[in-house]
Order: C-alpha cells, then structure tokens, then sequence
C-alpha cells in the first residue's frame, strides 16, 4: 500500500513521466539507426566514412522526429496530469474572491484525488455556513421586528400625542425592550458556546452531575408541583467532566421547555450508567411534535408553532443552546416522540479519570 501510494503521487508520475520520454527518444532514434546501418551494410554496401556521413544524417532526422513524437506525446500528457491543479487554482481564487465554486470533477488518482476530495468537502462546508448565516439573519431580524415595531409605534403615538404616557404604556415598552435584550444575550450565549470559549473562559471540571442535575430539579420544584400531579426522580450517583454553569443551562432549558408545552400529568425524569456514559431522560406528555422534524427543535429559531417562542420569550434559541453545550462536554441530545409523548435524552461521557 505504501509503495502504491508513493508511486501515484503527482512527484512520482512526473518522474516516471520523464524517464519515459528519454526511454522513448533512446529507443526510437537507437533501434532507428541500428536497422538502418544494417540495411547500409548488407544492401547498399555503403562501408567506411560514407557509412559515419549516412549514420549521422540519419541519426539527426531520427532524433527530430523522435524528439517531436515524444515532445507532443509528453505535452498532452503533463496537460492531463496539470488540468486537476489549475481547476483547483481557479477554485481557490473563487474562494478568496469570496464566491463559492462549483466541485471540481475527480478524475485522477493519489495525493491530488485526495487533495481535491478535500478542496470539495471544504467549499461545500462553506456553501452550508453560507446558507445558515443568511438564514441567521433572517430569523434574527424577524424575532427584532415584532418588538421594534412596537416600541417605535408607542413613540410615535407619544411624539404625535395620540396617548399620552402612564405607568402601564411604560411598563410595555420594558417588557419589549426586555424582550429585545433577551434575544441578543441568547445569541451571545449561543455564539459562546459554538465557538467554544467556555473551553477557555470557563474552565471544566469533575462534577457530581447527579448533584448538578438535583440542584436544578430543586429550582424547578414549585413549577414541577403546580405542572404535574406526579414525577419520578432519580439519578445515579456518578462524575463527569464539564461546566457545571453550562450544564445548569442546559438541563434548565429541557424542563423549561418542558413546562411550558406540557399538557400531561406525569413527568419522569432518570439519570443512569451505562456504557462509560451518563444518560438523562425527561419523559412527558406535551404539544404536537411531527416525529420527522423532531430534530429540527434543536436548531437555532426553529418553532413547531408560531407562537411558540412568543410566549415564552427564548426566540427559539433554548434547545439550540442546550445542544451547543452538551456538544461541547462530547455529548449528545435529541428526542424521540410518537407525537404527543416526548423523550429527550442526554448523553454525557463519563470521567475517566474519576
């Protein structure tokens, strides 16, 4: 294997390019002259000086011809191998100019099939950042819109003193630019999380997620009793490596989301060991979720309703954040559902160290 990849990449095909091409040239022009001295010799019994003269004339015509041969037969080969790095060079100029390029067709072998596998892999990376950060924009200036339109039709109301100010009007305009600030922390938050400065701003360390996981339950506890007539609790005991003011974040996201579309009566929620994992499952009956787009609720922005982020005022942005987090701790999240009854599940690799 080694000896195959070293012998098919762009170095070595072009070194073996080369000593073909002097091969060929020595060939033609030797076995030229070497049939033709033997032709001089037994036809036309040409001998001596005369037979050097004839030899050397021949020897030139020869080597031309096979210089032109293997010249033009070298051309076309070089513009093959050569094709696959200017249309890579004209891609990458694309990208700088700040376009992305279509992909680039695969047809050689080795190091530079390799190279433009790579090359496509990276403009289509660049096409779906694209995508997403218009998209972004999109959904950022949406969430603004509703509260900014608001706010600036209370003032005009107030500036042309079509109402006049009381301590409700005022109130309104707090709550939207509550609203406002909220929506721009979340992003902050989320940005943090993607890039991952928490890895460095915030440094993690052994937790007892089972205490973790208690101490947010306790915060939720006259939510939980107003919500449901009953919930089951439990937690093995076991540590992970983490931060433990993100993880408060994310399990506190799960059962907000929880709460707020519920419409059953029972909440399990269990944490246990299994595989050199730490795996927390939230059980509930809640609103409408398609099964096919369960996983589009962890995107930024993304509402199932509506009104779903309206109401509840986290701009689509709490699961988005919830899965930012768990993936920086190398874990996961996600949710199964028939419809009507929900599952999230986190998975947290346990500390190997512990």
């Amino acid at each position: 294997m080694w000896l195959y990849k070293k012998f098919f990449n762009l170095l070595s095909r072009l070194i073996a390019l080369n000593s073909i091409v002097i091969l060929l040239v020595i060939l033609i022009a030797g076995i030229s002259v070497k049939d033709y001295a033997c032709f001089l010799v037994n036809s036309e019994q040409v001998t001596g000086q005369a037979l050097v003269d004839t030899l050397n004339e021949f020897l030139l015509k020869a080597g031309i011809i096979a210089f032109i041969m293997v010249g033009l037969f070298h051309y076309f080969t070089v513009r093959k191998i050569m094709s696959p790095i200017k249309s890579l060079s004209s891609a990458a100029k694309a990208v700088k100019e700040g376009s992305i390029p279509n992909k680039i067709k695969v047809s050689t072998s080795g190091e530079m099939k390799e190279l433009i596998e790579n090359f496509n892999s990276m403009t289509e990376t660049l096409y779906l950042v694209q995508e997403q950060r218009e998209e972004m924009l999109r959904d950022i200036a949406h969430e603004l819109r509703t509260p900014l339109t608001n706010i600036n039709g209370y003032l005009e109301a107030l500036q042309n003193k079509v109402i006049e100010g009381d301590s409700e009007l005022f109130g309104s305009l707090l709550e939207e630019s509550k609203r406002i600030t909220r929506i721009v922390e979340l992003i902050t938050e989320l940005n943090s999380w993607n890039k991952g400065n928490y890895f460095f701003e915030k440094q993690f360390h052994p937790l007892k997620i089972n205490e973790v996981l208690s101490k947010v339950i306790t915060t939720f506890q006259l939510k939980l009793e107003n919500k449901f007539k009953v919930y089951h609790i439990h937690f093995d005991q076991a540590e992970i490596l983490g931060n433990q003011d993100g993880l408060k974040q994310a399990f506190t996201n799960i059962l907000q989301n929880i709460i707020d579309y519920n419409t059953g009566e029972v909440l399990t929620v269990n944490g246990s060991i299994g595989n050199e994992t730490y795996t927390i499952v939230f059980t509930h009956t809640g609103q409408y979720i398609d099964p096919e787009k369960k996983d589009l609720i962890f995107e930024r922005f993304y509402r199932m309703e509506q009104s779903r982020s309206t109401d509840t005022g986290d701009a689509g942005l709490g699961l988005a954040i919830t899965k930012s987090i768990i993936a920086s701790h190398g874990g996961k999240v996600g949710i199964s559902t028939n419809g009507n009854n929900h599952t999230f599940r986190i998975q947290l690799p346990l500390n190997s160290k512990a």
